[in-house]
């Protein structure tokens, strides 16, 4: 017997207490179609199950030579593509679609191996004093002012900006447009964003060439000068593609997850003063703000490339499956009774405690930096600041919500 597949929406796509405690209880995995989308995915909400299909070899990203099942009219890996590339160049959109997400096996551990031996501890390490000078000096501008601030328009993306052009390497006569570029591309209104894109990928090549004559400290540098005897080195359209994924990933998720966080305790008052009063406890705030707000609810789409059975479902050689990764990260039988309570003192086992940064091959690469930037702006805004407070009422806040996901802050107005 055929099913009808669940149409869900924005709002089920963000409350852990909803659709998705119904579906954890379910033999099989339920049959979904995600907000904005038409293709019916088979979605994974429990915690160990999640775990499972992030590091389940037939589980694909790269649909290249599977072909779809019988009926399949649609797919939500184009549905997404043809949204986020609508209106750019072909050689442009290329850069896009060249994500790391989207590769598997040895195709993706030849493009993520040289990032991740450019992202060493001590290049993190080494950017804490710039992040904190950087919040320092936007948070003391809109302090001044009289008027609640913005802290995501005005603090988090410039933040999360500055910092991308600090470990690329942009130079500092060069930063102002690139900047501008970046947030064309990435986060403004929307209609210059093939002009931000185009100007972020010339300005790329541009930097590409001088760090092949001139080395220095910087990733751009690290990536290419990185050479392994029996490795195929990177060319420029790959440089280019990770400066891109850069952007993509390390700017717009972050500055979204420090509003969201900084939100959250302003949402539990009683774990925002015992922060306050209690300063040491923010190693655990932490990760207990990654997994409580989890701000990529829904992981990149897989396919079965071949028939088997997962989680107690039969999968046919080309169904699409996804992870609710927000569903994992409450899920009562991985934290307890109430895994929807924001506790700063939570302590977790062995390694994350949390899927925020997802697991397996395709776990962050920038998860350390993730880490540095979320303690210095919580020990910098609500801190250092303790009268720090939402600048308007809670049902006043604006969200919006994208393709496949649920709501995001627009704005977050805070009086410091």
């Amino acid at each position: 017997m055929t099913t009808t597949p669940v149409r869900l929406t924005p709002e089920d796509i963000e409350n852990p207490a909803g659709a998705y405690a119904r579906f954890r209880g379910q033999r099989e995995l339920p049959q979904v179609v995600l907000p904005g989308l038409d293709t019916p995915v088979r979605l994974v909400t429990r915690y160990a199950d999640v775990k499972a299909a992030l590091t389940e070899p037939r589980l694909v990203r790269d649909r290249t030579g599977i072909a779809a099942p019988a009926g399949a009219e649609s797919d939500p890996q184009d549905e997404l593509m043809a949204a986020a590339f609508d209106g750019f160049p072909a050689e442009y959109a290329t850069y896009l679609s060249g994500h790391l997400a989207l590769f598997d096996g040895g195709e993706h551990a030849r493009r993520r191996a040289p990032l991740t031996r450019a992202f060493t501890a001590r290049r993190i390490a080494a950017l804490r004093g710039f992040v904190e000078r950087t919040a320092d000096e936007l948070l003391a501008g809109l302090a001044a002012r009289d008027e609640p601030a913005d802290l995501l328009g005005e603090f988090a993306y410039p933040l999360t900006t500055h910092l991308v052009c600090e470990l690329v390497g942009v130079e500092e006569s060069d930063r102002p447009r690139v900047c501008d570029w970046i947030r064309d591309f990435a986060y403004g209104d929307g209609s210059r964003m093939v002009e931000g894109l185009v100007g972020i990928v010339d300005h790329v090549r541009e930097l590409v060439a001088r760090r092949r004559s001139e080395r220095t400290e910087d990733l751009v540098s690290a990536l290419v000068h990185d050479t392994r005897e029996g490795e195929q080195p990177l060319d420029e359209d790959d440089l280019i593609s990770i400066v891109v994924l850069l952007i993509n990933t390390g700017i717009t998720p972050p500055a979204l997850f420090l509003a969201h966080g900084l939100l959250a305790l302003f949402d539990h008052p009683d774990q925002l003063a015992r922060l306050r009063a209690e300063p040491k406890l923010l190693e655990r705030a932490v990760p207990e703000l990654l997994r409580h707000v989890t701000l990529v609810r829904i992981g990149a789409t897989l396919y079965a490339a071949e028939d088997f059975e997962f989680a107690g479902t039969a999968l046919r050689a080309g169904d699409p499956v996804t992870v609710a990764l927000l569903a994992a990260d409450h899920d009562p039988q991985e934290y307890g009774e109430a895994p929807e309570r924001l506790d700063i003192a939570r302590e977790f086992g062995r390694g994350d405690g949390h899927l925020a940064f997802g697991h397996g091959a395709h776990y962050c690469l920038g998860a350390a930096l993730g880490r540095l930037v979320t303690s210095v702006v919580l020990e910098q805004v609500v801190i250092r600041r303790p009268e720090a407070a939402l600048g308007v009422a809670r049902d006043e806040l604006e969200f919006g919500h994208w393709p496949a996901d649920g709501f995001h802050l627009l704005r977050l107005p805070v009086r410091l």
